[in-house]
């Protein structure tokens, strides 16, 4: 078919119907193959159908068909090997390399083939895809909240702020308080202290103009008296001139001629509390776990049911299956690897490795008399005597 298509297109090739190589080239593709990962047309879906290595082909609509998001290797990426083994301890895929170096510890360790033999897909797919459901409503939900925590973060902030200014109002309406009471207070001496003092210079100007009287009556009595009339008005003068001085005397014993300055003492309370004030609060974050619903959440869960552990002494043996081999020696020892492969010891000397089916893959000889053999998941071991 391939040979024939080559000559086809050969012959357009050579000849002027070269135009035509565009509708060979893209003829739309009606069928889409699995297996060979290929879309084909009405008519190769046809050579398709009929051979006899692709007949089986798993194939679907073009229309239905919806490209992977990935390819699914069935190489380990780690180790670039098959995948041929599963652990069900760890629920993984794994190839003879993983087995030696991760799950040597592991117990039943089974072929990946049986494994996905008993697993039933579709009903895995409809658990993951319920779980993957289950968890894009949890993580719409956390968005959701969270989106609202922010409202109310904001919301708490306003709300901080306003507490902020409420405070400082109220502080600044109490300090306005404070200047008005200590401001009046202070007004109040100064008007006592100047009431003080204004009748002081008032009785001491009224002081100062006798005593200038007198001096004018002292420089016109004498030149135009007699001499007893001289003694009587200088008499007087002096009499007044004592009593002014006994006035200054006295004035050593009146407050109001002592100098007054006003001062205030500060509340040292003021400054201890702006010392102690170091905050106007203390902001923390109270953390509140969030109601999820966890119980609709994802479990992962094993792909393959484990059986439940069975009592030796309760136990049956059951007959799987019959594999002819082609031995006709004696055989001192046999198992079966976790791959399926076949071990068999001769007693005299010689190992042979069998397929799953008992083909004869290999035969190693073994020096001295092979007794028996066993493995360890990651070495396979001969026990022979010399």
């Amino acid at each position: 078919m391939f040979a024939g298509y080559l000559y086809q297109v050969h012959k357009l090739l050579t000849t002027k119907h070269a135009k035509l190589i565009t509708k060979i080239f893209y003829t739309k593709a009606d069928i889409w193959c699995y297996n060979c990962d290929e879309g084909l047309c009405s008519t190769c879906s046809g050579h398709h159908r009929r051979s006899k290595g692709t007949r089986d082909h798993k194939i679907i609509g073009i229309k239905s068909y919806k490209p992977s998001v990935q390819v699914i290797e069935t190489q380990c990426d780690k180790h670039g090997q098959q995948l041929i083994l599963y652990c069900p301890s760890h629920l993984m895929p794994c190839c003879d390399e993983c087995i030696s170096n991760s799950h040597s510890k592991c117990t039943g360790i089974k072929s990946l083939a049986s494994v996905v033999e008993i697993t039933k897909i579709e009903k895995k797919k409809e658990s993951v895809e319920k779980d993957v459901n289950s968890i894009l409503h949890i993580l719409d939900k956390i968005v959701n909240n969270k989106s609202q925590n922010i409202k109310r973060g904001e919301q708490e902030y306003k709300s901080i702020k306003e507490f902020i200014v409420k405070i400082r109002n109220e502080i600044d309406k109490h300090l306005t308080h404070l200047e008005k009471k200590i401001c009046s207070e202070a007004d109040t001496i100064l008007n006592e202290e100047k009431s003080k003092a204004t009748d002081l210079i008032t009785e001491i100007e009224e002081k100062q103009k006798n005593l200038k009287k007198m001096q004018d009556q002292l420089h016109s009595v004498i030149p135009h008296a007699s001499k007893l009339q001289s003694f009587l008005g200088v008499h007087q003068i002096e009499q007044k001139v004592h009593q002014c001085q006994r006035y200054i005397d006295d004035l050593d014993k009146d407050d109001r001629a002592e100098e007054f300055t006003i001062k205030m003492k500060e509340n040292n309370e003021v400054e201890k509390i702006i010392k102690k004030l170091g905050s106007l609060g203390e902001l923390t974050v109270v953390k509140t776990d969030m109601d999820l619903n966890k119980e609709t959440s994802v479990r992962r869960e094993a792909q393959v049911e484990s059986q439940e552990q069975s009592n030796i002494n309760n136990m049956t043996m059951n007959i799987e299956r019959k594999i002819k081999i082609n031995i006709w020696k004696t055989i001192s020892d046999m198992i079966c690897l976790m791959d399926g492969r076949l071990i068999i010891v001769e007693q005299w000397g010689k190992v042979n490795l069998l397929t799953p089916d008992g083909k004869l893959l290999k035969k190693l000889p073994i020096p001295g008399q092979s007794l028996q053999c066993y493995t360890d998941q990651s070495e396979h071991y001969c026990h022979n005597l010399s």
